[in-house]
C-alpha cells in the first residue's frame, strides 16, 4: 500500500475529546487518489480532475494508461510499504486511524518582502526619541577579514511561499463517508492550499 495521500486543507476547528477537552484540529479532504502509475518502488497518486480544456495530449494519454477516464488535477508521487496498489485503484483516507502520527507537506503562506524584525524575529534597535534604527538589521559581516558576507546570512528578503514539511501531527478523527481527515495542530498553507499527508514512519521529534 501507499504511505501517503493528496489532499486539501478546508481550515481549522476544533473538536472535543471524551473527557470534554477542547483539541484544536485541521479538516482536510484527503483523497479518493486515484493510482496514476505504479513504478519499482514508488507510486503515482492523483486527486481531483483536470478541466479538458487545461489537459495537454500527454497528460490525457498518462490518465488513459491507467485506465481513468480525465487526467488528475494534481500528482504526486508516495513510497510504497508493502504490495503496491494496481494502477487504476482507488486510495482513500481508510488508510489512517485514529491516533496514528503523520506528516503534511505544503506550501507555507506568502508574506512578500519583510524585513529582518517580521522575518526572522529580531528585536531591532532602540527604540527611543532620535533613534534610527528601530528596525534596521545592524553590521552584517567583518570589515577587513573576510570582507564579504557570510553565504546564509539573516537578511531581509521574501518570506513564505515555501514548501515546508510538519512532523509528528496525531489523526484525531476520520470521516470516510466526507473523506475528512481531522489531524491535530496546524499544517501549512492556506485555505484550499494541496497537501500531502503520509504517515511518520517512525517517532517525532514533537513527542
Amino acid at each position: 500500500m501507499t504511505t501517503g495521500i493528496i489532499g486539501r486543507k478546508l481550515g481549522m476547528t476544533r473538536v472535543f475529546a471524551e473527557d470534554g477537552t477542547a483539541v484544536p484540529v485541521t479538516v482536510i479532504e484527503a483523497g479518493p487518489c486515484q493510482v496514476v502509475q505504479v513504478r519499482m518502488a514508488d507510486v503515482q497518486l492523483g486527486f481531483g480532475v483536470k478541466r479538458p480544456i487545461r489537459t495537454t495530449k500527454a497528460e490525457l494519454g498518462h490518465a488513459k494508461k491507467a485506465g481513468l477516464d480525465a487526467a488528475p488535477h494534481v500528482i504526486r508521487t508516495f513510497q510504497v510499504a508493502g504490495d503496491a496498489p494496481a494502477a487504476g485503484s482507488t486510495v482513500t483516507v481508510q488508510m489512517f486511524a485514529p491516533g496514528e502520527l503523520v506528516k503534511v507537506t505544503g506550501t507555507s503562506k506568502g508574506r512578500g518582502f519583510q524585513g529582518v524584525v517580521h522575518r526572522h524575529g529580531f528585536a531591532g534597535g532602540p527604540a527611543s526619541h532620535g533613534n534610527t534604527r528601530h528596525r534596521k538589521p545592524g553590521s552584517i559581516s567583518p570589515g577587513t577579514d573576510p570582507s564579504r558576507v557570510i553565504k546564509g546570512k539573516k537578511m531581509p528578503g521574501h518570506q513564505g511561499a515555501r514548501r515546508h514539511t510538519e512532523l509528528g501531527l496525531r489523526v484525531v478523527r476520520i470521516d470516510s463517508e466526507r473523506n475528512l481527515l481531522f489531524v491535530r495542530g496546524a499544517v501549512p498553507g492556506s485555505k484550499n492550499g494541496i497537501v500531502m499527508v503520509a504517515k511518520q514512519g517512525g517517532p517525532s521529534r514533537h513527542d
